[in-house]
């Protein structure tokens, strides 16, 4: 009994003592492309965050209505469920009107936190959700947080998606106030850059209300086209597409 004890507490410390496994990049493995900006000359990628939620239409109706695209990098479970019929309503309608959706993962973690089977977890539970609703498998995603290391980037190769970031943030996330937000895309646009990757947030009632219309005006006026990742990049948004599947709210669910 004594030895079995031993036995037991000897594999017990081992396995408490393990290095984390995302710590460990696996080996052989190519890290995923890195977007940090648009490479295409005059346009402008407007990038929205954390949806769906229920300012997608608006976003999607005042983008279309400039002549411009966007896109959308969606979450599973975060600010509502991807599932949810009004939702699958919001997605669709967005997709319909040529604009891009992306993987944001499907419950907006710091993925470095996460082990290898987790990772691809996050990224397999949006996919299949945004493949479920339009027959779209999305190219590109973005991780939560701009947090990443190799394992994020081995686990993004492996499914085939490039790796978005941004070259200018609106910080509507951070609290930023409309005239500060206003004023980041007065400055962003007085330098006069060859292009810009610009985040923004789907989930903020001023961002789509106040920024988003201010934006599209500046942008244009100095000349940009306002496109989709993917045009910026001068690549296919999706890696294939298929017909949607039939809504089953046994099996869709967050």
């Amino acid at each position: 009994m004594f030895i079995l004890s031993a036995l037991i507490l000897s594999i017990t410390v081992f396995v408490v003592s393990r290095p984390m496994e995302q710590a460990t990049p696996r080996r052989a493995i190519p890290l995923a492309n890195l977007v940090t900006r648009c490479n295409q000359p005059n346009m402008v990628a407007l990038t929205f965050d954390d949806g769906p939620y229920i300012w997608a239409k608006n976003v999607s109706d005042t983008l279309t209505a400039a002549g411009a695209k966007g896109t959308f990098f969606y979450n599973g479970k975060n600010w509502d469920c991807v599932y949810n019929l009004n939702e699958i309503d919001n997605v669709k309608y967005v997709y319909s009107k040529g604009h891009q959706i992306a993987s944001h993962t499907w419950s907006h973690p710091d993925l470095t936190k996460l082990t290898w089977d987790q990772i691809h977890n996050e990224m397999w539970l949006i996919e299949q959700a945004l493949l479920r609703i339009t027959g779209a498998y999305p190219a590109f995603f973005r991780p939560p947080y701009r947090s990443y290391n190799d394992l994020v980037l081995q686990a993004a190769y492996v499914r085939g998606q490039e790796v978005v970031l941004w070259d200018f943030d609106s910080q509507d996330s951070l609290g930023a106030s409309v005239q500060q937000q206003k004023q980041n895309y007065d400055n962003v646009t007085a330098q006069c850059p060859e292009n810009i990757l610009a985040l923004n947030h789907e989930v903020h009632e001023t961002t789509v209300t106040e920024i988003l219309p201010y934006a599209i005006e500046k942008l244009q006026a100095a000349g940009y086209k306002l496109v989709t990742v993917a045009e910026c990049l001068g690549k296919q948004p999706y890696q294939y597409v298929i017909p949607p599947a039939q809504y089953n709210a046994s099996t869709w669910k967050c």
